[in-house]
Order: C-alpha cells, then sequence, then structure tokens
C-alpha cells in the first residue's frame, strides 16, 4: 500500500491544529497549510469537502537525503492531508518508503522509513 491513512473523532480543524503541534515536536516544519477546499471554490468549483493539505519537511532530513540523491528533491516537501469523508475526519499521507522506491539506492530507502515511522508517529498522536 502506498499510503497511511487513519480515522479520528476530531474536527478536521481540531485534527490539523494537533498534528502540526506533533511534527513541530518531532522537528518537521509546516511549510505550508494549504486549505484545497478554499481554492478550488475560490477557481469556480463546487468542490466542497474539508481537504487541507499540510507541506511538511525536516530540514536535516531534506539535507541528508538530497546530499545522496537530488532527484529525491522530486518527493519534497512530505505531504500529509486532512479531510472529512462521509462525515469522518481522515488524517494519511503517501509513506515515503512507498515513494522512494523509484529511486535506486539502498541507504535513501532507509532514510525514507526513518522519516515515515516518525511521520506515522505525529499522525497516530494526533488520532
Amino acid at each position: 500500500m502506498f499510503d497511511y491513512t487513519v480515522e479520528t473523532s476530531k474536527s478536521k480543524d481540531e485534527a490539523v491544529r494537533d498534528l502540526e503541534a506533533n511534527l513541530k515536536d518531532e522537528k518537521f516544519g509546516v511549510l505550508w497549510n494549504f486549505d484545497l477546499t478554499a481554492k478550488l471554490q475560490e477557481k469556480g468549483t463546487d468542490f466542497n469537502t474539508p481537504y487541507t493539505i499540510l507541506e511538511v519537511c525536516n530540514p536535516q532530513e531534506a539535507n541528508r537525503v538530497l546530499s545522496e540523491d537530488l532527484m529525491v528533491g522530486y518527493f519534497l516537501p512530505c505531504k500529509i492531508v486532512v479531510y472529512e469523508e462521509e462525515g469522518i475526519t481522515k488524517i494519511g499521507m503517501p509513506k515515503p518508503s512507498a515513494l522512494i522506491q523509484m529511486v535506486n539506492n539502498e541507504s535513501i530507502k532507509e532514510i525514507a522509513v526513518d522519516i515515515e515511522e516518525r511521520l506515522i508517529g505525529c499522525i497516530d498522536k494526533t488520532v
């Protein structure tokens, strides 16, 4: 499976707030908190699903993987989404370990697994 997705009883806004705090504790900064719903509506669509995309980055980890292979930058920053589906708030992300399979470099794969475990920990703590 390429993703990690969980459900929470929190509202989307509560989940985003708590997730941002948990990411900060793990030294991941939120580079962009993107309200996809508002942007699509601004552009004239009738998309009404509450949907937020967080672009997150840990500068030391980004430096570490980019020092190994600049093409890894194609996957940066990491994305975590928080959205509502049928009244249920979900938090999910593409797994870095799945994305990094496209790069043939074992040391980067190990870093991706470590980052993935830390991001999953932030998500799980949010739930």
